[in-house]
């Protein structure tokens, strides 16, 4: 009776896996547009590129999953919400202005002319500077703001927390 049972599950479970593999679950990559209902969904940050030396900015790399964009920074229009890393503080490292990079100009249906936007992979230099005394390894904590859209809508902004892990001693030498 029991090799019976073991014999049913395993069948069950061949059975219930072949069916899974005919049927594959959405990724980030093979998301469409029905399918989120958040822009934290469709924008990850992918990679933080610490400096190699003093002066140097950090970087934060964002991908945005095909058929969706972001609002650049600035927003071509006030009401739009534009991507935005907000930076938090540690002690021994102080953030300068962030200058954005630039969009690209996109032209969409739901409006009058072409809007800037950021699309596929966006990298955004964080200008830091050291304090002379500061020493070892520091987390920058930061909050990125999106709002992604497709070509006929907006999801809701998300906000996103990521931090950067700081070598001080490594920037000096």
């Amino acid at each position: 009776m029991t090799r019976l049972i073991s014999f049913l599950v395993l069948g069950a479970m061949l059975v219930l896996s072949s069916c899974q593999k005919d049927s594959p679950q959405p990724t980030q990559s093979q998301a469409t547009p029905s399918d989120v209902s958040s822009s934290a969904q469709v924008v990850k940050v992918v990679g933080h590129f610490i400096p190699k030396a003093a002066g140097a900015p950090a970087n934060v790399e964002l991908e945005i999953t095909p058929g969706f964009h972001v609002n650049a920074n600035p927003a071509t229009f006030p009401y739009l919400i534009a991507t935005e890393i907000l930076p938090g503080t540690v002690d021994g490292i102080t953030v300068g202005k962030i200058v954005y990079p630039a969009g690209v100009a996109q032209k969409f249906a739901f409006a009058d002319q072409p809007l800037s936007v950021y699309e596929g992979k966006v990298t955004i230099p964080i200008p830091l500077t050291v304090a002379p005394d500061a020493k070892g390894e520091r987390m920058l904590p930061m909050k990125l703001r999106v709002q992604a859209c497709d070509t006929e809508k907006c999801l809701p902004p998300s906000t996103l927390d990521s931090a950067i892990a700081i070598n001080i001693d490594a920037l000096r030498q």
